[in-house]
């Protein structure tokens, strides 16, 4: 499996070292503020993704405890960036601290402790109690119900659905044990493949726009081109993965399919508040919950269709 591993990761920076060539002839070719700017944007896009798959891959190489450690930092710091956009007040703080400091980590220490059962509701039942009781406390009744709806809805989106990535690790797929971080990198590898295409393809044949109030980059052409382009990519990995090549693809599209949801409804929350990202935190993508609002709806729903389909 490390050889197997080791070869997907040459490949991805044999892929990123074209698209840096190409970016960089693209770039010196461009002509006109439009063009520059397009250019611009995917090579700084093309350098964070060196440093992002870098990460990702020592994490990954280390095994389970240094890939859940650095998915929970990711959770804080999605869940850091959504919260820091919508306004909360200080009664909320005793909430706030119970996401961050309680179940978050909590979330990630029963990935670890293979507890399965309770790693599927601890936040969506318990800490959907638990949130608003911190909150009335303080006594405070103004605004109450879209206080701790914004406090849920973030650690849902951000921690619990996101974990739902790691958690692929402890799946028990028969003839396939100790090979699960494969289909972790199956699911990130379709997911950002389908962002990226998405993108390119917009820029290039883009002319009908899907919501474009919501989210003006999006496209009809760009999607059902970057969509066709990663489902394919994604049934050429079959046999990374447990799957057939058709059941690959099938899986492949169900990740577009959420992923492309994720980032369209994730898109509106953020013009919502009146902003275009996240946050800051990497270069040419916004902040980390920019990267991570595909995957926030395309894990769970990848983690439950393999665990219904092919675990015991």
């Amino acid at each position: 499996m490390d050889g197997v591993f080791i070869g997907l990761i040459a490949g991805l920076v044999a892929l990123l070292t074209l698209a840096t060539v190409t970016g960089q002839i693209l770039a010196a070719r461009a002509r006109g503020a439009d063009s520059i700017a397009t250019m611009d944007n995917l090579n700084k896009r093309i350098r964070s993704w060196w440093l992002m798959v870098a990460i990702l891959a020592i994490a990954m190489f280390f095994g389970r405890t240094v890939t859940l450690v650095f998915f929970a930092l990711t959770s804080f710091y999605c869940l850091r960036e959504f919260i820091s956009l919508t306004p909360t007040r200080p009664a909320d703080h005793r909430a706030l601290a119970a996401a961050f400091y309680v179940f978050l980590p909590l979330q990630y220490i029963l990935i670890g402790i293979d507890w399965q059962t309770l790693f599927s509701i601890a936040i969506p039942v318990y800490a959907f109690l638990a949130l608003p009781v911190l909150s009335v406390l303080a006594h405070e009744t103004d605004g109450f119900l879209e206080r701790s709806a914004k406090v849920q809805w973030a650690l849902m989106l951000t921690v619990y659905c996101i974990s739902h990535a790691p958690a692929l690790l402890i799946l028990d797929i028969p003839g396939f044990e100790g090979r699960t971080v494969l289909l972790m990198f199956f699911l990130l590898f379709v997911t950002q493949a389908s962002d990226v295409l998405q993108y390119v393809f917009g820029k290039l044949f883009g002319r009908h726009r899907i919501a474009p109030i919501v989210s003006p980059n999006k496209t009809w052409e760009g999607f059902l081109g970057g969509g066709l382009c990663a489902t394919l990519l994604g049934a050429a990995l079959f046999w990374i993965t447990p799957f057939t090549p058709l059941q690959a693809a099938g899986m492949a599209l169900a990740i577009v399919l959420a992923g492309f949801c994720g980032g369209l409804v994730l898109s509106a929350v953020k013009r919502s508040m009146g902003a275009k990202d996240w946050g800051s935190m990497i270069s040419g993508h916004g902040g980390a919950l920019d990267r991570m609002d595909s995957v926030s709806y395309a894990a769970p729903l990848f983690f439950h269709l393999v665990n219904y389909y092919f675990v015991p």
